[in-house]
């Protein structure tokens, strides 16, 4: 396919490791168990992917808890009254709060990346939390002992060697999360947490080689939660000139579920520069409804019209199930919807005679 296309992540659980899941947090399966099922869980969504077309693949985060949280697994110094994410429909997630230093990774996704590779010798992705997201989990009270500045350098650190286990791994490619860009404009309109977040980012994705950075993207959303949105309503135009700025050869932008799609690829073809692809969303996860291969060889024809061929690729807006409990979408419907994607993409590539 010349032009190229990627899931961006999570998929939905299958009903047997969701049972598994509460099973063992309920103390009636061995975590050796629950490992099993998560390990069969990843290899059927492989193989689903495979047989799809899709060139390169996902785990579908099938073992992590979240594409926020997954780190954290085992962490004892946290408490859960943490920053809340308040979505549009009313329901809210909360992240637990830091309560005392170092701050390490308990879990890094290089192990996820690992995993993934017994079952198959495709190119696979692997999607990372962004540094910004994570620090979030420092009070607004500093700790004792353990200044602000001290934990970013520590999270720095802890993401840099996460991203470098990934490639070390022989990841196709990167991918940062940065869900919480859009947000962030939201919660502050001067755009001074932007700034903050994009600054850490940039501190960790500096680190790396000019020849490293083709294969390091970043992924941006107003968020897909239970089938809502935590940002959408956010203007997009004031977050894509500074997105544009990240260090990463790679971005991942929703743009099915956008209100104004052309506006947003005026933009984007505004701060396009060389060397760089964007993949844009053409198949929205939480809309319920299965797009036909037609409709989203019309969004990527579209998009043809303002970005290079040549630096254009397709993805789906968002992950399908970012938390393991979303079961607002589920997994056949996921899979259709990627299917749609693919076969889309195909037919626009052909339109334009590549």
């Amino acid at each position: 396919m010349s032009i190229p296309t990627e899931p961006i992540g999570s998929l939905p659980r299958p009903r047997a490791l969701l049972d598994a899941i509460v099973a063992h947090a309920d103390g009636g399966m061995s975590t050796a168990e629950l490992e099993q099922r998560q390990d069969q869980s990843v290899a059927d969504t492989l193989t689903r992917l495979e047989a799809l077309g899709c060139e390169v693949l996902v785990d579908g985060d099938q073992a992590k808890p979240s594409n926020l949280t997954y780190p954290l697994q085992g962490l004892t110094a946290l408490a859960p009254d943490g920053v809340v994410i308040p979505y549009a429909d009313g329901h809210t997630r909360q992240l637990p709060r830091l309560t005392a230093g170092p701050f390490r990774y308990r879990v890094r996704a290089d192990s996820y990346l690992r995993a993934a590779r017994r079952h198959t010798e495709r190119p696979l992705k692997q999607s990372v939390v962004a540094p910004s997201a994570l620090s979030l989990l420092y009070p607004h009270d500093s700790l004792a002992g353990y200044s602000r500045e001290a934990f970013l350098q520590d999270l720095a650190n802890e993401s840099e060697a996460e991203i470098r286990g990934c490639l070390d791994a022989g990841a196709h490619r990167v991918q940062l999360d940065f869900t919480e860009a859009r947000l962030s404009l939201k919660l502050d309109p001067t755009g001074g947490v932007l700034e903050d977040f994009i600054a850490l980012n940039n501190e960790v994705l500096g680190r790396f080689s000019e020849k490293e950075r083709p294969r390091l993207g970043v992924h941006t959303c107003p968020g897909a939660d239970l089938d809502s949105t935590h940002s959408l309503d956010v203007d997009y135009a004031e977050l894509l000139p500074r997105l544009f700025q990240l260090k990463v050869g790679t971005f991942y932008l929703q743009l099915a579920s956008e209100p104004e799609p052309e506006r947003v690829l005026k933009t984007v073809a505004d701060q396009l520069r060389p060397g760089i692809r964007v993949f844009v969303g053409v198949t929205d996860p939480i809309d319920p409804r299965v797009e036909t291969a037609e409709e989203v060889r019309d969004r990527v024809l579209l998009a043809a019209r303002y970005l290079p061929v040549d630096q254009l690729g397709t993805c789906d807006d968002a992950g399908f199930a970012p938390y393991a409990d979303d079961t607002s979408t589920s997994r056949d419907l996921a899979f259709a919807k990627i299917e749609a994607r693919v076969r889309g993409t195909a037919l626009a590539a052909q339109a334009l005679g590549l």
